[in-house]
């Protein structure tokens, strides 16, 4: 599904609020009165006070952070184990077949690999009939 068939209540932004517009100058005036009573009430409350700590904490520089070892707990160099051996190591060799009994690979059906055992197999699949 992709986004656009989503409703904006399930967007992970929120939803886009635009100004707010009153059926009159009454309404207006009435939410404007609620707005200053209410800020009236925060204050009264003593949450101006934390408003302006919060608008503070935000506004100031962000604290630089270090990944570092406390004072006391550095770990001393550990040397590494010599093993006597020298120089890179050695990868591992690519698995080959060495047996007599297969004499090689044959296509079965579409990319089927199957193992030819004998020349009459080998025969059999060669003649095949693809349908």
């Amino acid at each position: 599904m992709s986004m656009h068939l989503h409703h904006p209540s399930l967007s992970l932004n929120g939803k886009k609020r635009g100004k707010v517009k009153f059926r009159n100058a009454a309404e207006a005036q009435r939410a404007r009165e609620l707005d200053a009573s209410w800020k009236e009430l925060l204050k009264s409350q003593g949450m101006e006070q934390e408003e302006r700590r919060r608008r503070r904490a935000m506004s100031a520089e962000p604290l630089a952070y270090t990944l570092s070892a406390p004072p006391g707990r550095e770990t001393p160099h550990i040397a590494s184990r010599d093993t006597g051996h020298s120089g890179a190591v050695r990868t591992k060799d690519i698995p080959r077949y060495t047996g007599t009994k297969i004499l090689g690979i044959g296509t079965m059906h579409k990319s089927n690999a199957v193992p030819v055992f004998s020349d009459e197999e080998a025969h059999d699949i060669a003649t095949m009939r693809r349908g």
